[in-house]
């Protein structure tokens, strides 16, 4: 599928918060200079109604897990059609992701460092490589880094950062 491969500080000041989209190392006010949205006219900023609202969070949802509308629709449709809560149910399948997967694991410093990492093959589920990033991780799977991967420079420094950051409760690292 596609992605977006834009500049990425564009869209965190776009949404005003930092979506995490470039590596931990450095200070979100750093990497991204100016506090303005984006845009010639990007300090003038009206009160948003409440459909505004919602649309700029759907967006900061969709840019955080790098997804594209489509995707995201359907998405939403299947979490629409699962039981529960519908909002819960669509996090929950963003988040079952694998390339979000390897990114909470701590694999990739970035989601979609984490992305290209599960792209080149350098991940195995359950003993088998999977390459396709939107791949649905089910519970009580086993994700683990290929050898070759393991050795690469940017795996290593992931990991350092991602012990900084701490890892959610329903992830279980051995690295």
């Amino acid at each position: 599928m596609a992605r977006y491969i834009g500049p990425k500080c564009k869209l965190s000041r776009r949404e005003g918060t930092d979506l995490q989209l470039k590596s931990g190392v450095a200070a979100f006010d750093k990497k991204c200079k100016s506090e303005t949205p984006p845009g010639q006219h990007g300090a003038r900023r009206g009160r948003l109604s409440d459909y505004g609202v919602q649309l700029r969070e759907k967006q900061r949802v969709r840019r955080i897990y790098g997804v594209l509308e489509k995707q995201f629709r359907n998405y939403y449709k299947e979490a629409a059609r699962l039981k529960g809560a519908t909002g819960e149910n669509l996090l929950q399948l963003l988040e079952s992701r694998l390339d979000n997967v390897v990114y909470r694991m701590g694999f990739g410093s970035t989601r979609s460092e984490a992305r290209q990492l599960v792209s080149h093959k350098g991940i195995l589920v359950n003993g088998q490589v999977v390459n396709i990033p939107s791949y649905q991780v089910q519970p009580g799977d086993v994700v683990s880094v290929r050898e070759k991967a393991k050795k690469q420079l940017r795996v290593q420094s992931a990991l350092a950062i991602a012990e900084q950051r701490g890892e959610p409760i329903w992830v279980e690292v051995d690295a």
